[in-house]
């Protein structure tokens, strides 16, 4: 805790980053400083309901309430939350009007936790003009303007067009290990490297593991770094889903920037979330090559503050807090 001051003013923001593996919860004073904070588990809503996900949410704000000596009533002037699972504007409206009726705050915004990426990757106390693009289980991007217009996508999986992600890469490279294993499809090492990372012999003997729940299925995204190690390897089938992949951050990225009207302007493009901060240098390589040729004025830069820094500054910009403010929120997080 940096301050013991109470943080309840007009200017005091409580920030929120919840994604599907762990929630970031932190109390900023309105002059930027970090009062409490708190960690907890992830927000998910889809699988247990918007009110569960909430009371969830709630334990974890209270710690960060009593880190900051404050009462979970009226945390702070305004509550900036970045949210899992709200991929569709009445989502976001459902769980702000949720989050608000617990009165963390007098104001309540809610976004997808994609913008706390973006926000968090403007350099300096820039306002929130760019685009980011997130890879993590699954795969979105946004888009943000000064004067509020945004740009997105549904990002809800294959229904909504989308292709990539750690989940996704997992089922490629067990798909196209299995095909070269019977014969379906073209020669590939992943024949050998997929297996072979759960200390199994064949592709055949894994799928019957994780068929009869020998090996528990959610461990399939332990294979999207064995695919960029074969890829790295020099394995063309491995090297042709990392040049996939490139080319969808990209594809999103030039669709964002055109719907902004950033196509021919210098402005950032941001990678985040675990397959793009890893820096693959094939990834890597392709998206920065592809990218120059749609948007030659696009200046990439890669993530890695925590996203609850883009939450926080997400919600100094709504209470008008001055450029300090945001600096020495940064400064915390640096």
């Amino acid at each position: 805790m940096s301050r013991t001051e109470p943080a309840a003013g007009r200017g005091s923001v409580l920030a929120v980053d919840a994604g599907n593996s762990k929630t970031d919860v932190t109390v900023i004073g309105a002059d930027g400083y970090v009062l409490g904070a708190a960690r907890g588990g992830g927000f998910q809503p889809p699988v247990v309901g918007v009110e569960p996900a909430i009371d969830r949410l709630a334990a974890i704000v209270a710690d960060a309430a009593a880190d900051a000596g404050l009462r979970t009533d009226a945390i702070a002037g305004h509550v900036s939350a970045c949210l899992a699972n709200a991929d569709l504007p009445v989502e976001e409206r459902e769980l702000a009007a949720a989050v608000q009726r617990r009165g963390w705050g007098r104001t309540t915004e809610v976004r997808n936790d994609t913008f706390a990426i973006l926000r968090a990757g403007l350099p300096g106390g820039a306002e929130p003009r760019g685009v980011a693009v997130v890879c993590g289980a699954g795969i979105n991007c946004v888009g943000m303007l000064p004067d509020g217009r945004t740009a997105r996508f549904p990002a809800i999986g294959r229904i909504s067009g989308d292709w990539g992600g750690g989940s996704g890469l997992s089922e490629e490279a067990l798909w196209f290990a299995a095909r070269a294993e019977d014969g379906r499809g073209e020669p590939t090492d992943l024949m050998r490297t997929v297996p072979a990372h759960f200390g199994l012999g064949s592709v055949y003997a894994l799928i019957e593991a994780l068929h009869l729940g020998h090996i528990p299925y959610e461990r399939r995204h332990e294979l999207t770094p064995v695919l960029f190690a074969t890829a790295a390897a020099g394995d063309a089938v491995a090297r042709s889903v990392v040049d996939r992949l490139a080319a969808e951050v990209v594809a999103l990225a030039g669709v964002a920037l055109e719907r902004l009207g950033l196509l021919d302007e210098e402005v950032p493009v941001l990678l985040g979330g675990s397959v793009l901060a890893a820096r693959h240098p094939q990834l890597d390589d392709g998206i920065r090559e592809l990218l120059a040729a749609r948007a030659p004025k696009a200046v990439v830069g890669v993530v890695t503050a925590p996203p609850v820094l883009g939450a926080g500054l997400l919600g100094l910009d709504h209470t008008g807090a001055a450029p300090e403010a945001h600096a020495r929120l940064r400064a915390h997080y640096a």
